[in-house]
Formats: C-alpha cells, structure tokens, sequence
C-alpha cells in the first residue's frame, strides 16, 4: 500500500479523522475550560489579542518566511491592527469593549484561515488550532455578554 493510500485509510477511521484534527479539538477542549466559569477579564481578553499577531511573526522570523518584505509587511500590518483594536476595546465602556474584542478575536480567526489555506507563516496546526479558539472565544464572548 502507498503513502497516499495508507493515509486515506488512517483518515478514514473515526480514531484517525479524530487525530487528524487534533489542533481542533485541543481548541475547543481551551474556549470551554476558559469560557466555563463566564467571561475572563476583559484585560486578559485585550492582551491575548494583541499578542496573537506577535506568535505569527515569531513562527514566521523562526521558519524564514519573513524575508520576504511583503509577507513581513503584512503581518506587521496585522499586528498594529489587531494591538489597536485591543486597545479601542479598553477605552470603551465595558459591555462595548467586550464586543469590540469579540470582532478583533472574530477578524484574527479570519486571519487564521487566510493563513492556513495559504500554508504560508505559520503551520496549519497553529493556524487551524488558533482559528478555533478565536471564532470560539468571539463566541462565547458574545453569547456570555
């Protein structure tokens, strides 16, 4: 049996899809634990924000990606956006701060996919795994408020 074949039989099992999305259901296992008890500090909720972005320019700097201006332009982009939206969110009064970092936390799991279907930056672990929890946090966020 070849590689692509034996893949397709590990993926094919409930056990190998189940391990295949791990970074997923690792996700979703930290918005619950996190979520469980209601909305953390909207302080927290900000920094995590605004230190998102700075995990990709750490991964992209370590796997070389960087040196191409225009992907350093981006992420550099990213980061100021996202650190001023965090920002914005603890100038506001609190029930509309917690919204604006639910749209930040919304618009970086975007962020997320854009990444991980370029396979570009980042792994595709980090990118699925970050996606799930910022799409499930801006939820909980909103769903809790």
């Amino acid at each position: 049996m070849n590689e692509s074949a034996r893949e397709q039989t590990a993926h094919g099992t409930l056990l190998g899809r189940l391990v295949h999305r791990w970074p997923t259901l690792a996700a979703v296992a930290l918005v619950i634990a996190t979520f469980v008890d209601g909305i953390p500090p909207a302080g927290l909720l900000a920094g995590l924000l605004a230190i998102m972005p700075v995990c990709y320019l750490l991964f992209g700097a370590f796997r070389g990606e960087l040196r191409d201006v225009r992907i350093l332009a981006v992420q550099c982009a990213g980061l100021v956006g996202f650190a001023a939206v965090a920002a914005l969110s603890l100038a506001l009064d609190p029930s509309a701060g917690l919204r604006a970092v639910a749209v930040g936390w919304l618009a970086h799991g975007v962020w997320d996919i854009v990444h991980h279907r370029a396979g570009r930056v980042v792994p595709k672990a980090w990118s699925e795994w970050c996606a799930v929890v910022d799409v499930g946090g801006a939820l909980a966020i909103l769903t809790l408020l």
